[in-house]
Parts: structure tokens; sequence; C-alpha cells
């Protein structure tokens, strides 16, 4: 039976490159969650932009856009798809020019206030992992269980560069590391729902941690939870 209101959410917050899709995705598999994924969200917005020439800065250009935009997120099969006005850019916001963009996309309020509606309306009914920048500060602040995902530079560099490769794409680890050092900075110093990580979030640094034991802690934090929940 659906809820009326949000089950349980899962909000994973954290810096570019620290893990946060894949743990996302592993840790809704094994629990039975659902996923989902904002910043493919905010990557199909920033593609739309790129590919309408629309600039950022132009308030009433945005907001045409906004209104003419539609984002579907769903996952068959093991995989997260994405459409964009009924379109498959599933691979699309993957390319380093959407990844180079799309925090600047992100910082624009009407932006923001178009996927945080989008997310928690998608959220009803829903027990489901979701991950992002604002997750826990913004979009779930009351959130069952929050998650903050750090990793240092150097390591989030190589993740990166590794995944580019699978998919056929090379780019310079030098490249690779500034942008990911210019991302932190317009992500964490942005006016308008800045990456943080909220007093209620626990901390979990990836550095030295795989995937396994990455996604091991999470649901094992949920379970706890949800124990609690049961008792209470």
């Amino acid at each position: 039976m659906k809820l009326r209101e949000p089950g349980f959410v899962v909000a994973i917050d954290g810096t570019a490159g620290s893990g946060k899709s894949t743990t996302a995705k592993a840790s809704a598999r094994r629990l039975g969650f659902d996923y989902m994924d904002t910043g493919a969200m905010y990557r199909a917005m920033t593609l739309k932009v790129l590919e309408t020439g629309t600039r950022i800065t132009d308030k009433a250009g945005m907001a045409r856009l906004l209104r003419a935009t539609r984002i579907d997120l769903s996952w068959c099969k093991g995989r997260l798809w994405v459409k964009l006005d009924r379109r498959d850019v599933t691979s699309a916001i993957r390319t380093p020019e959407v990844t180079g963009y799309v925090s600047e996309v992100s910082a624009v309020p009407a932006v923001r206030d178009k996927m945080k509606v989008e997310q928690r309306r998608a959220a009803l009914g829903r027990n489901l992992v979701c991950e992002g920048r604002d997750i826990g500060s913004v979009v779930f602040p009351d959130a069952g269980l929050k998650v903050y995902l750090d990793c240092d530079v150097p390591e989030r560099a190589a993740r990166r560069v590794a995944e580019w490769r699978e998919d056929g794409m090379r780019t310079s680890r030098t490249s690779v590391t500034a942008n990911l050092r210019r991302r932190d900075r317009l992500d964490s110093g942005r006016k308008v729902a800045p990456l943080v990580r909220v007093a209620d979030a626990v901390l979990l640094d990836t550095t030295m941690l795989t995937i396994e034991e990455q996604v091991e802690i999470v649901c094992s934090l949920v379970r706890r939870r949800l124990a609690l929940m049961e008792r209470a």
C-alpha cells in the first residue's frame, strides 16, 4: 500500500567523486528501497542549458526553459535511466562538458526550487535512498538517516578518470583534479543550498573504503534506525 507521506528516507550528501551515486544505488538495492539520483536531474538540466545555449544569468530565459523541461528517472534491470523531455540522456549527462558546468547550473535558485519540488513529489509513498549536495540540509531535512561522504581529492580524481575510461572517454588526471577542486569551491561556497555537513549527519570518509564496505556501513545504520523506530 502506498504511503501518503515519504517513508524512510536515506539522505546521502557529499563531495563530487566521493562515491555517493554508487553507494546509494547499491544500498537501495540491498535494502529494497527506491533510488533517487538528484545529481542526474541537475545534470539533465545542465545538458539542456548547454544544448539550447541559454545563459544562466538570463532569469527570464531560464524560467521559460524550466517550464518547458521534463526530467524523468527510472530504475530498470539494475541501471538508472534518465530522460530529458522523453529523450534518453543517460550517457549524455556524464560527459566532461556537463560535469564541468553542472555546479553553475545547480547554483541557480530557480533550478534548485524546481528540483526540490520534483524530488519531494517523487518521494511520496516510498522508502528511498537519495543522494546529492543538499539532500539532508534542504530537500529532506527530516530524513530518517543522513550520511555525509567525503574522500581525498587525489583518490576522487583517480576514480573519476577510471569511470570515464570505462565509458570510452579520455581525460587527464590533472584536469580532473582541477575540476574537482573547483566544484568543491563552488558547491560549498554558493549562496543557495551550499554543500554542508549538517549536525545530525554521519560522516563517512571513503578514501580507504571499498564500495562494499561503504554499502555495508550505510545499510547497517539504516537497519539500526529502523529497529529503533519499531521499538519506539
